[in-house]
């Protein structure tokens, strides 16, 4: 495991415990995020304890670079950030857990051998909060649509009947009907006027 901390203090400390337990071996150190990521590259460990905020490069930035990269190596962060924001940002970047910098020594562990075996880790304390924050961007964001019902809808927008955007997509008139009652259900709506006015309120067509 590779274990990056810009506070030797912090990451010594964190460093003696992993160790001491007997079920992780640290194969690498770094002060910074670029240090990390060039550890992470040589090494190739299973698991990286990032620190969320570094100077250079940060835990996000690392993550980002490993995602992209298409490296092996597993990012958990740790932080003493843990609004649920943040968390979900995190995540939704590609980390595979977020920790908090005052967890214990044993729940440091358990998340890392976690993270090593494919989990994805995030402590109860943090994982209510995570689920809220979940709940709020769907609503905010909007049901889900497939790509045939955003195909369908932009038909509409531009004042096409059924029978048009069926021609269209070279689909059945049945096929389209079907998309739409889906689109209706999932807007909330009864029509294609109502449909095209919440698309348009979202921002997801013109």
């Amino acid at each position: 495991m590779v274990i990056a901390d810009d506070h030797p203090f912090f990451r010594d400390g964190v460093a003696r415990g992993l160790e001491r337990s007997g079920r992780i071996e640290i194969v690498g150190e770094a002060a910074d995020g670029r240090e990390a990521l060039a550890a992470i590259r040589s090494a190739s460990p299973a698991v990286a304890l990032v620190d969320y905020e570094m100077p250079d490069l940060d835990g996000l930035d690392v993550v980002r670079a490993v995602v992209r990269d298409g490296l092996p190596t597993r990012v958990l962060l740790l932080s003493s950030h843990t609004e649920s924001a943040v968390v979900y940002r995190a995540l939704q970047e590609g980390a595979a857990g977020y920790l908090a910098k005052d967890s214990r020594r044993s729940e440091i562990v358990e998340a890392v051998v976690d993270v090593a075996r494919g989990r994805t880790v995030v402590p109860p304390a943090l994982a209510e909060g995570l689920a809220g924050e979940i709940r709020l961007r769907a609503v905010a964001e909007g049901p889900v649509l497939s790509d045939r019902e955003r195909q369908v809808l932009a038909g509409f927008a531009r004042g096409l009947s059924i029978p048009q955007v069926a021609a269209e997509l070279v689909i059945g008139v049945s096929t389209v009907k079907t998309h739409t009652q889906r689109l209706y259900e999932k807007l909330g709506v009864s029509d294609r006027a109502e449909a095209v006015a919440v698309a348009m309120r979202r921002g997801w067509v013109e």
